[in-house]
């Protein structure tokens, strides 16, 4: 199987294996890092995944048995950086902890996806500031085995129009390819702006994918009838 076909279950089985939090054969990054989660989609990997209460996926549909709630379906895009230009970027610089409460802030303001306190830790990220404040930035996620992810690009509303998040994807792309890592990335499908860019700078769709989340209530609902 294609580590990009499971990238959770492959990051997390891999370079995150240190991050990951086990229940039987269901894995998921610790909440303050990721929200992403992976199990089999069969009846002792749902049973498995009881254990976090809740439980956020990335890929093919699934339908969850009886006991479980589908909170959150979001359709979304996988996408091969393979063919991307990349170049680094003199102006860009690597962001640490203490950026993060800025990063946060940038985050909130732009709303480019999951980016939580300790997401920064999964990877490299990159950021362009302006006057001193951050204005734009990208980084790392997931590592499937032999592909890296690109995430989090933003832009401060105030800084659109520069080019910055162009720039940003292709020099974290830069420094994915040097490691000798391959790009990819996830975004909605309904992203048209983001999808137009991403295929500007020579990603190709890999495939269509699902964003999950799962509740499981069976126990919540026996606990309601004592």
């Amino acid at each position: 199987m294609h580590p990009l076909d499971t990238p959770v279950h492959s990051a997390l089985t891999g370079t995150h294996a240190p991050f990951a939090r086990r229940h039987g054969s269901a894995l998921r990054y610790p909440p303050e890092m990721s929200i992403w989660a992976a199990f089999p989609d069969d009846a002792d990997g749902w049973r498995d995944a009881e254990g976090f209460g809740t439980v956020t996926t990335a890929g093919d549909p699934r339908t969850a048995p009886a006991g479980w709630e589908c909170t959150m379906l979001i359709p979304g895009v996988q996408y091969d950086g393979s063919g991307m230009a990349v170049v680094p970027d003199p102006e860009a610089v690597v962001l640490g902890p203490d950026d993060v409460p800025e990063m946060l802030a940038l985050v909130e303001r732009t709303r480019p996806g999951p980016f939580l306190e300790r997401t920064i830790e999964m990877g490299t990220y990159l950021g362009i500031r302006d006057g001193g404040a951050l204005v734009a930035m990208a980084g790392e996620r997931m590592r499937p085995a032999g592909w890296s992810e690109i995430s989090a690009v933003c832009t401060a509303p105030e800084a659109r129009g520069r080019g910055l998040g162009s720039r940003l994807v292709r020099a974290v792309g830069a420094a994915i390819r040097e490691r000798g890592d391959v790009p990819f990335l996830h975004a909605a499908a309904d992203n048209a702006t983001a999808l137009r860019l991403y295929e500007h700078l020579g990603f190709t769709l890999r495939r269509t994918v699902e964003f999950a989340e799962y509740a499981f209530t069976a126990r919540r609902s026996r606990d309601s009838q004592r």
